[in-house]
């Protein structure tokens, strides 16, 4: 049986700056595959190779594959579809899969809008597809899928689902096939050497409210650090990956395992051949401020922290249990322990304003990160904020969820406006950071890192790439009033699908309540009893 995956062709002028990005959900869903006996599996990347759909459609046409599968975050569900629509046209007779975040929980939406769509693969995808794609191999399919947790499908006017599969407990048993990867294809600009996207851990106790991550994975689980460290010697020695970035929310919460983690880098020398980054939050910096010595020499050389906002209003909005002030000292300690710091603003709220993104500007500069981001609020349909602000969500189209297009409309201004004062505080960021600091700051690695970072930046913004700029048409403040999103306005909004899902936060909350009810209720029976004792007798 042949298998094609296809990752769709979507770009929006966000963290694709930085380089060329290799789709690692292909690699953990091959592992699998080829130890259940699965080996004639083919991968084209449509989005690294720009392929169109012409293109496309010929090579599945060359292909002849059984089952076409892809994945989609919001922005890219609309490439995914149509990946599936050409599918359809091309080899009717294959199985149409589609998987990731977005499918997970809109996939009533989703199936009823993308009739060619099969099935959709819910959750974490290795179990589900080696159950999935043995029932199709074996002829079961589709008489069989009522039994296979984790799908969902339509049949006539309905969309069925079946349970929910369980997340993956033995994490160790993620074997990824990174052989799978062209990997001349990607890049870390900065450095100019091939990355990476390896997993220590999947999920995230946090339940930041404009996050989808630990939703979308329901509980935090580690792998064997030893596993992983022998992952990034194979990618390093087989494939000459030279960077790589942990794909975890947030690698360090597991203190033991992130040092074991490191220890095992050091013990191999792969320091000296590997640099690495990571995404993690302000608290965990604070409490390792005397292991962020121990973590550069292991190879760590990039943060990217999500200081989120720069009013603590907001932080308490987004539910990041973190205070305004504990920003500034976290930068400052990783900036001496020489790891670049990258911080992160989230911007772009129906209460933005002018004063406040002047307010975001003004922190960046006093904290003096090596890099600042400055990204749009997207209002992911399956998060907590979203919830609370879909009333003022306006935009229902997805491929615009892409934190670098304005989806909310800031009461106080439009959405040009928003842009344009965007692309000021990167402007004055970077200019400044040009003139005075990238060039004269450091020596050897560190110059020619943040050097690398800056070229990179130039590189997009002169091919009008960065932030979608050249299909909004911003060309600088003049064109504010007339920047055109290109907004699919027959897009409308739906509700919430995935009533089934069920969180380790869900399940702590559920318990949480439980708890101070019983405690309510023996409180209420113990004034019961002292009343009771001090009435007076024969009443």
């Amino acid at each position: 049986m042949r298998i094609l995956f296809v990752h769709p062709n979507y770009r929006s002028g966000g963290a694709e700056i930085a380089g060329t990005w290799p789709p690692a959900w292909v690699a953990y869903l091959t592992g699998p595959l080829r130890r259940a006996g699965f080996n004639d599996i083919h991968f084209i990347d449509a989005m690294t190779e720009g392929v169109s759909d012409d293109d496309l459609a010929a090579r599945m046409a060359a292909l002849q594959p059984d089952i076409v599968g892809t994945t989609a975050i919001t922005p890219s569900i609309y490439a995914a579809e149509r990946v599936l629509e050409l599918a359809a046209l091309t080899v009717p007779n294959a199985v149409r899969v589609l998987g990731g975040v977005h499918a997970t929980f809109m996939y009533k939406q989703v199936l009823m809008e993308a009739p060619h769509i099969d099935v959709i693969v819910r959750g974490e995808g290795e179990n589900i597809a080696v159950d999935l794609f043995t029932a199709i191999a074996q002829g079961r399919w589709p008489q069989d899928r009522a039994a296979i947790a984790g799908l969902a499908w339509r049949e006539g006017d309905q969309v069925i689902a079946s349970k929910a599969a369980e997340t993956i407990k033995d994490m160790d048993s993620l074997k990824p096939d990174w052989d799978i990867l062209d990997w001349k294809q990607y890049t870390y600009i900065p450095l100019g050497t091939r990355v990476a996207i390896p997993n220590l851990a999947r999920g995230c106790p946090f339940t930041c409210s404009f996050c989808s991550q630990w939703k979308f994975w329901r509980d935090y689980r580690v792998r064997d650090p030893k596993l992983v460290v022998d992952e990034i010697q194979e990618l390093h020695e087989k494939h000459g990956v030279g960077f790589f970035i942990l794909a975890d929310e947030e690698p360090t919460i597991n203190r033991k395992k992130f040092i074991e983690f490191c220890q095992e880098l050091i013990d191999r020398g792969l320091p000296d051949k590997v640099k690495w980054g990571i995404n993690t939050r302000v608290t965990d910096i604070y409490r390792d401020k005397e292991l962020l010595g121990f973590y550069r020499s292991a190879g760590l050389v990039h943060v990217s922290l999500g200081t989120e906002a720069a009013a603590q209003m907001r932080l308490d909005l987004f539910n990041k249990e973190t205070k305004v002030e504990e920003n500034k000292t976290a930068i400052r300690l990783l900036r001496e322990a020489d790891i670049f710091v990258e911080a992160q603003f989230i911007v772009g709220l129906e209460n933005e304003t002018a004063e406040t993104l002047e307010e975001s500007w003004r922190m960046a500069w006093d904290w003096q990160p090596d890099l600042a981001n400055w990204s749009m609020y997207t209002p992911w349909p399956f998060t907590p904020l979203f919830e609370e602000l879909k009333e003022k969500v306006e935009v229902h189209d997805f491929s615009k969820y892409n934190f670098v297009t304005p989806i909310m409309k800031p009461a106080a201004m439009e959405r040009g406006e928003l842009l344009d004062r965007v692309m000021a505080n990167y402007r004055r960021f970077y200019m400044r950071k040009a003139l005075f600091h990238y060039p004269w700051r450091g020596t050897g690695f560190r110059r020619r890192y943040l050097l690398g970072c800056l070229y990179a930046f130039l590189r997009a913004g002169f091919r009008r790439t960065f932030y979608d700029l050249g299909k909004a048409g911003y060309w600088g403040p003049q064109t504010a009033k007339s920047v055109d999103f290109h907004f699919d306005e027959k897009r409308v909004g739906v509700e919430q699908a995935a009533s089934d899902w069920e969180t380790a936060a869900d399940r702590a909350a559920r318990a949480s309540e439980r708890r101070a009810a019983v405690r309510a209720q023996m409180k209420e029976r113990a004034r019961d009893r002292i009343e009771l004792s001090e009435a007076p007798k024969g009443e």
